[in-house]
């Protein structure tokens, strides 16, 4: 097939966004993903991005205040509601990886592409094995409700890369890396090593998400001539509706090469 025949990438994680069935869009990354590394797909972006991407009917999306309770730690009930919570993040992770390559990749390297498609094809992998894991507890994504919060962060920073990165792999990625700890030591506590084994997989990936996001974030801020550290704090100030707050997981910050320069002084504030 000659070049001019090729998809282009930008077409690519469009198919990824529109599709509305989980099973497609996981399928659908994934094949691009492979695609991309095996240089199926143009470096071009000759096709927008939508607004919003597909969902399925279920689960239902509602207001983060408006979502019920999760029920005790450690009960099954619990478990399970943690899980889907969770499936549900990396589900809208897939679409977030795939919009920023199809809306910001224009003009930025192979490289930047690389690293977005592996996140991509990864939170693939990631909603995969948590949607079995609550088929085997007796559930399945879509069986509870869920909040829209991660694509509100997407729309927020539609318009600005650097806001992007900022917000998503900086802030909400990162939060994951503090929390998973717990959680892993919840799951295990109550009888439950098979789901804390996922979760572990799961944050070692999310280290190296989070690490892009860094590299690429510190990168364009040479390019642009602003200071990181100072710069991320502006951004998340303005983009970033909610508080970055302790505890953190210092070590798989640092692991990232989010240093503490960057939100200690905004936690304190």
């Amino acid at each position: 097939m000659s070049e001019s025949e090729q998809r282009s990438v930008a077409r690519a994680v469009r198919d990824v966004l529109l599709a509305a069935d989980p099973v497609t869009k996981v399928m659908t990354a994934r094949a691009a993903a492979r695609d991309w590394r095996l240089g199926r797909l143009v470096h071009a972006f000759d096709v927008a991005m939508p607004d919003r991407p597909g969902r399925p009917e279920r689960p239902e999306l509602r207001p983060p205040a408006e979502m019920p309770r999760r029920g005790k730690a450690g009960s099954a009930r619990g478990r399970i509601a943690l899980l889907h919570a969770l499936a549900h993040i990396e589900f809208v992770a897939i679409d977030l990886a795939c919009d920023l390559i199809g809306r910001f990749g224009e003009g930025l390297p192979a490289a930047f592409v690389d690293d977005w498609m592996r996140v991509a094809s990864e939170e693939a992998m990631h909603f995969a094995i948590l949607d079995r894991r609550l088929r085997a507890l007796g559930s399945g994504y879509g069986a509870l409700p869920a909040h829209d919060g991660l694509w509100q962060a997407a729309e927020a920073t539609a318009g600005d890369l650097l806001a992007r990165l900022a917000v998503v792999p900086m802030v909400l990625e990162a939060r994951a890396l503090d929390v998973t700890p717990v959680t892993v030591e919840r799951f295990e506590q109550a009888g439950d090593p098979a789901s804390a084994r996922l979760l572990l997989r799961i944050m070692h990936d999310e280290i190296r998400h989070v690490a892009f996001g860094v590299r690429w974030f510190e990168q364009l801020c040479a390019v642009q001539g602003f200071s990181p550290h100072s710069h991320w704090k502006y951004l998340v100030g303005n983009h970033f509706r909610g508080a970055v707050k302790p505890p953190f997981n210092d070590s798989a910050r640092a692991a990232a090469g989010l240093t503490k320069e960057y939100y200690l002084s905004l936690a304190a504030s």
